[in-house]
């Protein structure tokens, strides 16, 4: 067991619903995080997702919640809402506390697994890998366009595909339903919720 590689999971909450979303299925955050426990010693799995600053309520409260729970650091960011040229909605958030969080953690893991096919993130995997860190990019070019940046499937030491792995993460639907029956008849939450609108950062 010594020799398991040491894992950290950094799941980019937004991109990661955007990426699903885009290739036709759920995540069941509890299969996921048994798909990568059996790939190690997991020290941490951190999700990170954006809540507006002053909003009352978040439609994806009860699976930050739910995460909380279940073996996910949970970090929520400050993000801002404006209205930009077009008229459109957008949220804007910043990534500076996983670059932050990551890099402390380097030191104790062999092995960093990014949910986010986000390009900024391309600088802070060149910076672990420095550090001795492989760096697994979890993203999907099964979609047009692809939801993975270039610069950042290049920099990795590993690019695993999202539609590869839907059918070990992906929940039921069947089963979703069951289990929403059944939770509504207990008058008890179904488990794991699924996200509602992520906020895009």
């Amino acid at each position: 067991m010594s020799d398991a590689p040491r894992l950290a999971l950094f799941i980019d909450g937004a991109n990661l619903y955007a990426t699903a979303k885009s290739l036709g299925f759920d995540i069941d955050y509890k299969r996921l995080l048994k798909e990568f426990q059996g790939h190690g010693v997991m020290v941490r799995a951190y999700y990170y997702t954006a809540l507006v600053e002053d909003q009352e309520y978040s439609s994806i409260r009860p699976l930050i919640d739910w995460l909380d729970y279940n073996g996910y650091a949970v970090v929520t960011k400050a993000a801002k809402e404006f209205v930009d040229s077009t008229g459109r909605r957008k949220v804007k958030g910043n990534m500076d506390i996983e670059a932050v969080t990551a890099m402390e953690i380097a030191e104790h893991v062999d092995q960093i697994v990014l949910f986010s096919g986000d390009g900024d993130f391309r600088f802070l995997v060149e910076a672990l890998q420095r550090k001795g860190v492989r760096v697994s990019v979890v993203s999907t070019i099964a979609t047009q366009p692809p939801m993975v940046a270039d610069e950042l499937r290049r920099q990795a030491d590993e690019f695993i595909d999202l539609a590869h792995l839907a059918a070990r993460v992906g929940r039921d639907p069947a089963e979703r339903m069951e289990r929403t029956r059944y939770a509504s008849e207990r008058r008890a939450p179904a488990a794991p919720p699924v996200a509602g609108d992520e906020i895009d950062v």
